[in-house]
């Protein structure tokens, strides 16, 4: 396995080279683009350009609708429901998010419950952007069903990443992103592609029973909620992700469950499937609505350093503040570069080769 650096610039021309050759407009092909390379700037490797793969196969399948006709069905003040046309959910996620901002400014707070979309990249993405208006953000999507509840062998829910991001002063944004499984799906993907094991408690085989090579998630095993086995709390995390799955999908009228439509080319969505296509739900409240937001990003501050400052078990080893290591991975990328794994270059050279772009040079 070997890592090849890229720059910045050289991911997005080439993102939104494929995205165009999709059929998406310049203007959906550079947001869509944009979603994409935060995630790989950020650290969050599973859910980058590494998922270009899984857009193209889909929209070789019919199952994305590059030129989407988004809109509201659905609307009050405060509220609405988008569908989302089938589009790309880096594209129809960032629309809801607008419009939840958009009220907020309002009327305080804003709430947009979405259907008939796709995988919609890090839920941080769409989080920061309403902390990019002094306000706290919210987003939430269901997933594919690759995640057995407790007690089950059965995949009923997916990974349903839930984030919240909140604004500081003279800290960065305090940004809790994580999926409500053990891990994303995207970290088994980078670790098949390594040749690796996943470490214990992440999946479980066909039959239930403790497994640790990612190979026997596609052979009809299941990722496990937040928190791995009832013993060690399982109940939460699914409970957590129902939570999720019910506020994006059921409240939005998009398929909930078992019938989330996979991101995967290779398996089709269930018959009779209830609600139309992935499911979000984007939020955002403005600070000021509850207290002014000088005195609110002054105690944010304060709360920050007081957690950094909180005694550590190892003096190597400080108190992490949610949102730190993916802005440092940030900072250090956009300087140093993007590193890929020559498996997901590899990936990334066939596509261009099928759409007849220039392949990325290693």
């Amino acid at each position: 396995m070997e890592f090849y650096n890229f720059s910045e610039q050289v991911l997005r021309d080439f993102t939104q080279s494929v995205f165009e050759k999709m059929g998406c407009s310049e203007i959906h092909a550079i947001l869509a683009t944009d979603v994409l390379i935060k995630a790989d700037l950020r650290g969050i490797d599973s859910h980058g350009v590494a998922r270009l793969t899984g857009y193209v196969r889909l929209w070789e399948k019919g199952r994305i609708n590059p030129k989407p006709n988004i809109k509201i069905v659905h609307e009050t003040a405060t509220t609405a429901t988008v569908d989302g046309d089938a589009g790309l959910g880096l594209v129809v996620a960032p629309f809801a998010m607008d419009l939840a901002i958009k009220k907020a400014k309002e009327f305080g707070s804003g709430w947009v419950a979405v259907k008939n979309s796709n995988h919609f990249g890090i839920a941080g993405y769409h989080a920061l952007k309403a902390v990019e208006n002094d306000m706290i953000g919210y987003a939430l999507t269901n997933a594919s069903p690759l995640v057995a509840p407790t007690f089950s062998s059965e995949r009923m829910l997916g990974t349903n990443p839930i984030c919240y991001a909140f604004p500081a002063g003279k800290f960065p944004a305090v940004v809790v992103d994580m999926a409500t499984s053990t891990a994303a799906n995207g970290k088994l993907e980078i670790a098949q592609r390594q040749g690796k094991n996943v470490p214990e408690g992440w999946i479980q085989d066909k039959d239930g029973n403790a497994a640790l090579h990612p190979e026997d998630l596609k052979n009809g095993g299941s990722l496990l909620p937040l928190g791995s086995d009832r013993e060690h709390g399982s109940h939460k995390g699914f409970g957590l992700s129902a939570t999720v799955d019910i506020l994006s999908a059921v409240l939005s009228g998009a398929s909930y469950g078992p019938w989330a439509p996979p991101f995967v080319a290779f398996m089709d969505p269930l018959p009779n499937q209830p609600g139309e296509g992935l499911g979000h739900f984007l939020g955002a409240m403005r600070v000021d609505g509850f207290r002014p937001i000088e005195d609110f990003k002054a105690n944010m501050d304060n709360w920050i350093q007081r957690f950094k400052d909180a005694k550590p078990i190892d003096e190597n080893q400080k108190v992490i503040i949610p949102g730190e290591p993916e802005l440092q991975a940030e900072q250090d990328r956009k300087i140093n570069g993007i590193p890929l794994i020559d498996a997901v270059v590899n990936d990334l050279n066939e596509i261009a080769e099928k759409l007849n772009i220039a392949k990325l040079a290693i």
